[in-house]
């Protein structure tokens, strides 16, 4: 019986794990679809930037060869997908302000979804530039310290007009300006605080539920928060 209980475990495991992997593959396809329908049809990553960060990351995540060229051809043709981004703004309880990124077939779908999980946690919608003026739309990358070493990233940062650099005991991350995604390699879309909010430990785990909660729903794929 403890064998039986032990494979029936490993099993309800790998099921969960599958789910997850195929959450993220199913955000990553829109994502990668989204990109081509507002990159004009251009499918070639080379003449489309969000095209090659979008793969970028599917390659990150070990997304298959063909779910990849799946999601790029159904942003064109006479059937290509109707997806575009919304960006939607919001509050958490103790006023942390929230911006939440989604790809979506359905906007009132998406935002029924997103209002639904917020009023679950105390939270609550914003109304429009009620919270985007409290962060700056930039570009971030990270590196490991194991791989890159500080004059290494300086330089790089120096290429990138990058506006800051934050150091913590494993990763250097570069913010720079948003024109400037495209240079490198890795980058990802960032919204920074201009003035992070300091959260208790009872606050930060009720946060955490949330954002987790936000990032499960299927449109949803990227959450950022005003905290430090």
């Amino acid at each position: 019986m403890s064998g039986h209980s032990k494979w029936a475990n490993i099993k309800r495991q790998k099921e969960v794990n599958d789910k997850a992997r195929g959450n993220v593959f199913a955000k990553l396809s829109r994502i990668i679809t989204l990109a081509v329908l507002e990159g004009g049809g251009i499918t070639n990553p080379d003449n489309n930037v969000k095209l090659r960060l979008a793969i970028e990351k599917a390659h990150q995540a070990n997304m298959p060869k063909d779910n990849i060229k799946r999601a790029i051809e159904k942003g064109v043709g006479p059937d290509k997908a109707i997806l575009k981004e919304a960006i939607v703004e919001g509050f958490a309880p103790g006023g942390v302000a929230m911006i939440i990124l989604a790809t979506t077939d359905n906007l009132n779908r998406t935002i029924s979804e997103i209002r639904n999980v917020l009023e679950r946690h105390q939270g609550k919608m914003a109304g429009g530039a009620s919270v985007s003026y409290l962060f700056q739309k930039c570009a971030s990358i990270s590196f490991n310290k194991t791989e890159k070493t500080e004059d290494q990233v300086f330089e790089l940062a120096e290429q990138l007009n990058a506006f800051d650099i934050i150091s913590d005991d494993t990763h250097f991350t570069v913010y720079f300006p948003y024109e400037n995604l495209g240079r490198v390699k890795g980058a990802e879309v960032d919204y920074r605080p201009f003035t992070p909010v300091i959260l208790n430990d009872v606050d930060m785990r009720k946060l955490s539920l949330l954002v987790d909660d936000l990032e499960n729903l299927d449109d949803v794929h990227k959450v950022f928060v005003n905290l430090q």
